[in-house]
């Protein structure tokens, strides 16, 4: 038996059916905020969102407009977008930091594996082994054997727990068995000054960062820390190549969005960024910073934050770090 309340439902049925496509297609009508969990200027993970913004404005004729929210190592930024309307009008710009955080925090507000949906690699870039030109070593393995007859003597700088620089000291140390003490700061700038001052023996941070230190004199590079040697400094040797077989760190920054974003918006999205991202002029700025423009798969990309959460888990257990 049908009635008009029956056939009242039906048609609500097809309406509501009808309208989530048409939601997806009519995206984006609205600007896009973008999280970055640093600073404005704080180092490569920014400047690679300001490209991106740039690029995809133009691509989806809707602004994407930076919003810096620092605090808590990245936590606060990422907490923020994990728990926005998963509406497609929020994303958040990533690195490692947001990985290693539960595994370096006993309070986590939200979970990054399950609170977030990864969407693309935006970029990948290799670090730079730089030491003060008082500390007597112009090789790795002069470096090591110098740390090694000085245990707990030397001092490195970085970001912050969970920033990329400090889990690239952080391998070293295992792989190598040297002892050195972290001192954190707030932002690779003021790490590097201290380094450049006498005040700290050794760091390894991005490229950009520490070439002009280096081509300055007032830094001594040592190695790149990816397994490719860097088109920017083609006469430096890899880590592996100056004697620590294995050794590989590749700073990365990636495109997030809340869990229940809706897949035609996230696949739509991910159109646009892999296209930014083939773009020439994308790439070509990429490059100047010593970064390669990526834009995997989604599904690739969410493998890979997978794996990378539990490489890390293992080093940060075996090391035991906890917060400072």
């Amino acid at each position: 038996m049908t009635g008009p309340l029956s056939r009242r439902s039906a048609l609500v049925g097809v309406l509501l059916a009808s309208a989530a496509p048409a939601f997806g297609q009519s995206w984006p009508s609205r600007p896009i905020r973008y999280v970055v969990p640093f600073a404005a200027g704080a180092g490569v993970l920014d400047i690679m969102a300001r490209i991106v913004s740039h690029h995809l404005t133009e691509s989806l004729g809707q602004q994407v407009l930076v919003d810096n929210r620092p605090g808590a190592g990245g936590n606060v930024g990422a907490e923020i977008a994990a728990k926005a309307v998963p509406d497609g009008y929020t994303m958040l710009m990533a690195s490692i930091s947001l990985l290693v955080s539960p595994y370096l925090y006993a309070r986590m507000a939200f979970d990054p594996l399950t609170d977030l949906l990864p969407v693309t690699m935006v970029n990948s870039a290799p670090l730079m082994l730089v030491v003060h030109p008082s500390l007597p070593a112009k090789s790795v393995a002069e470096f090591i054997a110098y740390a090694k007859a000085n245990p707990g003597k030397l001092n490195y700088g970085s970001g912050g727990i969970g920033a990329t620089p400090f889990l690239a000291a952080e391998l070293l140390k295992s792989m190598t068995g040297i002892d050195a003490v972290h001192v954190p700061y707030k932002g690779g700038a003021p790490a590097l000054a201290d380094l450049v001052a006498g005040q700290l023996a050794f760091m390894i941070e991005n490229v950009p960062g520490t070439l002009p230190l280096v081509k300055d004199g007032k830094l001594h590079a040592l190695a790149i820390t990816s397994r490719r040697r860097s088109p920017l400094v083609p006469d430096l040797p890899t880590m592996e190549e100056a004697g620590v077989p294995g050794y590989e760190m590749v700073g990365w920054n990636g495109v997030f969005v809340p869990k229940d974003t809706p897949a035609e918006i996230t696949a739509k999205l991910h159109a646009a960024l892999a296209s930014v991202l083939r773009a020439a002029p994308v790439k070509e700025q990429m490059a100047g910073l010593g970064a390669e423009a990526i834009g995997n798969p989604q599904p690739e990309f969410a493998a890979f934050v997978k794996a990378e959460s539990a490489r890390w888990r293992a080093i940060i257990r075996e090391k035991g770090i906890k917060p400072e």
